[in-house]
């Protein structure tokens, strides 16, 4: 089921395992296992998530990877994976970092991705920040944002109907070349990652949503003002879905240390606070959930999709 702006608000989460950042990564992803991840798209599946999420990232330099891990898995191949598991719950990358290839390239992963799942992708990009890894695949650092502008321009063109595409731009130009199969969407949505300046001004020239990153709920209502200022600028007059990542949150009264920062409680008082979401302008919540093993994460899905979701005015 699409993501729309007009909706109800709307919750999906970014997977767990495909990712090991020390920022948020659980103890227990280390030694988690394929088939973890098989279990917690299927709770996703069954629990009412809009959308589960693969980050990318190709190489990690060691200078980051205390901090980052080099446990980055593929989003491409990894949603595939988990398209051939689940039937309904949305597929997004978040972000792919899109600059880092040529869009062709990235037009026909994300196509067959399209296909293959009949329709659920969301394909959300965004600039990149590790320079090695730039400079290691021959892309170019410096100017990351032009190319990740021009990138989304040649994507839709390449991941529109046509079976070749045609784009003609400053670093790519494209004609005479087939590609099938073509997405099942008539028309991918693309989802701008990124709460700098920049990032804001992408998404309203050129998003169909916007993805800000670790904005606190007291930022986004300028940003979201902003972001609609410069569509409204721009001439842009289509909706674009507003995202907001949330607190990391504990569905009842953990028995263990879950953190300052964790909303905790009873279903009915955890939706009263993430409806503050909606009223502030925000059409989907990115959720996380604190967790000691797999059996507990999709327990605390299962608990969501059925005790706090149906609070939200979903």
């Amino acid at each position: 089921m699409p993501i729309v702006s007009n909706g109800p608000l709307s919750y999906g989460m970014q997977l767990p395992v495909q990712s090991q950042s020390a920022i948020y990564a659980e103890p227990w992803e280390a030694a988690a296992t394929p088939a973890d991840l098989v279990r917690i798209a299927r709770a996703a599946d069954r629990g009412g998530f809009a959308y589960i999420a693969g980050c990318d990232h190709v190489a990690i330099p060691r200078r980051l990877a205390a901090g980052m891990s080099t446990v980055w898995y593929d989003p491409v191949a990894t949603l595939s994976f988990l398209a051939g598991v689940t039937e309904r719950v949305l597929l997004m990358s978040h972000v792919a970092v899109v600059g880092l290839r040529h869009p062709l390239i990235s037009a026909k992963q994300y196509a067959t991705l399209d296909h293959l799942s009949g329709g659920r992708l969301i394909l959300g990009v965004g600039a990149g920040h590790v320079r090695e890894e730039f400079e290691a695949v021959g892309a170019d650092f410096d100017g990351r944002g032009s190319v990740l502008d021009e990138s989304i321009d040649a994507l839709r063109a390449a991941l529109g109907p046509e079976e070749y595409p045609e784009f003609a731009g400053e670093r790519f130009s494209f004609s005479g070349l087939g590609q099938l199969p073509r997405p099942a969407q008539e028309r991918v949505p693309v989802w701008v990652g990124g709460s700098s300046p920049a990032a804001v001004r992408r998404a309203a020239v050129r998003g169909d949503g916007w993805l800000p990153q670790g904005d606190p709920r007291d930022r986004l209502p300028a940003q979201i003002a902003r972001l609609y200022a410069l569509r409204e600028e721009a001439g842009v007059r289509a909706p674009i879905v507003v995202g907001a990542i949330t607190e990391p949150l504990y569905v009842g009264e953990p028995g263990w240390s879950v953190g300052r920062r964790t909303l905790t409680g009873k279903p009915e008082a955890l939706a009263e606070s993430l409806r503050e979401y909606a009223a502030i302008g925000v059409h989907q919540i990115q959720v996380r959930f604190r967790s000691r093993s797999v059996d507990e994460l999709t327990d605390q899905m299962a608990a969501f999709g059925a005790d706090v979701a149906p609070h939200l005015g979903t």
